[in-house]
């Protein structure tokens, strides 16, 4: 098994920076991939925190002009990672988050940030930093899609592409006239290039030019290819054919480890599952709920978003009434949900409490201290919240959709009889079900010998990145080898 470079490009990476699950794999795989004997070094923007947490660096790319301002390429070490660091002030270094300005609005630069992103791990891939020359670049979501175009429009040889889609829903388009000055040429403007609907399409031109196209999931790697979930572009992915991948992703262990995880009150592992209780009641003293260590008590740890769900579980209040549920919530988002969650829980003191934000320490005590995680998502490429929610002990309610239906084996009466079942699947996603499964909850619940055979059930799966490293290694493989036997590959 020979050995690989592959140069990841990505806009967030953990635990530098990070917004959702995209910034979790991008820190873990490259860990997972060196144990199959391959070499990642990751492509990242200079936001302050990224500057910041550098303990060594060296100039890889000279000062250049990029966008209307001076930029260079850094080899650098930090929070234990092999980066390369795009140093341009003028693009990353601001107060607010990656994407948005304080007041929550996209940085109206983003097309030019995320371009000169992508334009640097294009001269990264063709050699333009000494000693490194990568077999594969591994582009992550629309920001970093127009490396893949950048690199089709070069005459010179390039590595083999892959473009990892996290979530379809996010596309990264903008109007035609910027063509030009994002440094694209007049014809990549086509429906075989980056134009979709008359506008430029970053993560459109990623799925025409990439060599090959991964999702975080094999049934969301399905129904991307529908009307319903495709979000417009179902025609091209169809027509790429087998160059569509699903490969599932995991969770750093390391990170998330009950055993050993310092930020919950009190640590477990499935030989220790008499310790887990301690953490039910931290909690229930956190969110200010009665200390009922009898109550089922579900938690949710999410973006409050009409995508995640959540509007379906505030119409399903009454229900959480009927089987005496509590319910703590950590999430923020769409301001109408926040509120609606604020007011249930002044409504039902001691029943519901609400944190709005994200707190990385009480994201974790929610998944070793609840019985159970509700995940109502309509659409979920994958998700990593149910992962953490098998290997804590909490038994995941999900909508059947995307990786949560790859992910989660639904407790039905065959898989009871079999000594299977890792939590409750439901579909549709819409209220009711969702209202029956929770029913459906409480009376497993009221079967201590049953709930428990779920709990050592999900905490006995692999929830690793051990095999869908193996699986992007392949891929990887599998791309050099085609290309090295005649050129750019088949995308059928």
């Amino acid at each position: 098994m020979s050995n690989l470079t592959v140069l990841a490009v990505v806009s967030e990476i953990f635990p530098l920076v990070k917004t959702g699950g995209l910034a979790d794999v991008a820190g873990a795989l490259p860990a997972a991939l060196a144990a199959e004997d391959v070499e990642v070094v990751t492509l990242v923007p200079g936001y302050p925190a990224v500057m910041k947490a550098i303990e060594r660096a060296e100039t890889a790319i000279a000062p250049y002009e990029s966008f209307g301002g001076h930029a260079r390429v850094l080899r650098a070490d930090a929070g234990g990672l092999d980066l390369f660091v795009l140093d341009a002030p003028h693009l990353f270094t601001r107060a607010g988050g990656p994407y948005t300005a304080p007041d929550g609005t996209d940085w109206p630069d983003n097309p030019f940030r995320f371009a000169a992103l992508s334009q640097a791990g294009a001269a990264l891939s063709l050699g333009g930093a000494p000693g490194f020359s990568p077999d594969i670049v591994h582009a992550h979501d629309w920001q970093a899609g127009l490396t893949a175009a950048y690199l089709e429009h070069d005459p010179r040889a390039r590595p083999g592409t892959v473009i990892t889609i996290h979530n379809l829903a996010f596309q990264g388009q903008y109007p035609a006239g910027l063509l030009g000055p994002l440094g694209l040429p007049d014809a990549a403007f086509a429906i075989d290039g980056v134009e979709y609907y008359g506008m430029i399409g970053f993560l459109k031109g990623a799925l025409a030019y990439s060599d090959r196209i991964t999702t975080v999931s094999p049934t969301y790697a399905a129904e991307i290819r529908t009307p319903d979930y495709g979000m417009g572009l179902d025609g091209l992915l169809r027509a790429r054919g087998m160059a569509v991948n699903g490969i599932l992703n995991g969770i750093d262990e390391s990170v998330w480890d009950p055993a050993a995880d310092a930020m919950i009150e009190e640590p477990f592992s499935l030989a220790t599952l008499a310790n887990r209780p301690a953490n039910k009641a931290f909690l229930q003293r956190e969110f200010g709920l009665d200390p009922d260590p009898g109550a089922l008590l579900l938690g949710v740890v999410s973006r409050l978003s009409w995508q995640k769900g959540q509007d379906l579980l505030i119409a399903n209040l009454d229900v959480l009434d009927r089987i005496g549920a509590q319910l703590a919530i950590l999430g923020a988002g769409e301001p109408a949900l926040e509120q609606a969650f604020l007011d249930a829980a002044a409504a039902r003191p001691g029943r519901i409490g609400a944190r709005i934000g994200y707190d990385e320490p009480i994201a974790h005590q929610i998944q070793a201290g609840a019985d159970a995680l509700v995940i109502p998502s309509r659409f979920e490429p994958c998700g990593l919240t149910q992962l953490c929610a098998l290997r804590y002990g909490a038994l995941p309610v999900v909508a059947r959709v995307g990786g949560l239906a790859d992910t989660i084996v639904d407790a039905n009466p065959m898989a009871l009889a079999a000594g299977l079942g890792t939590g409750l699947q439901f579909s549709p996603v819409t209220a009711e079900m969702l209202g029956a499964t929770l029913e459906r909850l409480a009376r497993l619940w009221a079967e201590p010998d049953v709930w428990d055979q779920l709990i050592e059930n999900g905490m006995s799966t692999d929830v690793s990145w051990r095999r869908p490293a193996a699986a992007y290694a392949k891929l990887f493989r599998d791309l050099v080898a085609e290309r090295r036997r005649g050129g750019k590959p088949s995308i059928t």
